[in-house]
């Protein structure tokens, strides 16, 4: 039996997006519509203008692939960063990510997923080229690969360092392992095995 309407047409297709939403099912959407909706002057107006501004001026960076309202982009642009130091990652999630945490000062490149045969990703359909490109450029010292711990993303980081093997750049990539924080007894086999392999001296 279908599910009847309970709203207007345009409330029904707010719900149906908000729904296509990573982390939001049908009622969660249902949820958020109705809480904009009661704050539609404090939420609603204000997300409408944001998103037609988005739609209007965000783009992709010709430069590293990352989204901003500017290309280069602001990362690129900025003076301040380390120009011998590239941080390579899968999404521009994960940039944010490490900006949030202040743990490096370099520029950064995307490469917008990671190789999966099974898929059909492969080194065309990411941003790849344009790395060995910018790497070949001659003024980086290093590249670190900040490259998710899956197994997509362990055969794209071996196909980036067979790239970039006839360069004259050191190539890192981060430790993996136990957490800050972390108990050993919680730990999968795989991160324990991993947090020994890559152990330091103290």
């Amino acid at each position: 039996m279908a599910q009847k309407s309970v709203a207007g047409p345009e409330i029904e297709r707010l719900i149906q997006l908000l729904a296509k939403l990573p982390g939001l099912g049908p009622r969660s959407a249902r949820r958020a519509a109705l809480h904009l909706i009661k704050k539609k002057d404090q939420l609603l107006v204000p997300l409408a203008d944001a998103m037609g501004v988005a739609v209007r001026e965000i783009g992709i960076c010709s430069v590293c692939g990352t989204v901003d309202t500017c290309d280069p982009c602001t990362i690129c642009s900025d003076p301040q960063r380390d120009r011998s130091v590239l941080v390579v990652v899968e999404d521009v999630a994960d940039l944010w990510a490490l900006e949030r945490a202040g743990a490096v000062n370099a520029r950064y490149h995307v490469l917008g997923g990671t190789l999966s045969p099974l898929d059909g990703v492969g080194p065309e359909d990411l941003n790849l080229a344009s790395l060995v490109e910018r790497c070949a450029a001659g003024d980086l010292a290093e590249v670190i690969l900040a490259i998710n711990a899956t197994v997509e993303g362990q055969t794209t980081a071996h196909y980036i360092m067979d790239q970039l093997s006839h360069l004259d750049v050191t190539v890192t990539r981060l430790a993996h392992g136990v957490p800050v924080g972390g108990e050993l007894d919680y730990l999968d086999e795989g991160t324990l095995a991993q947090a020994l392999k890559a152990r330091t001296r103290v």
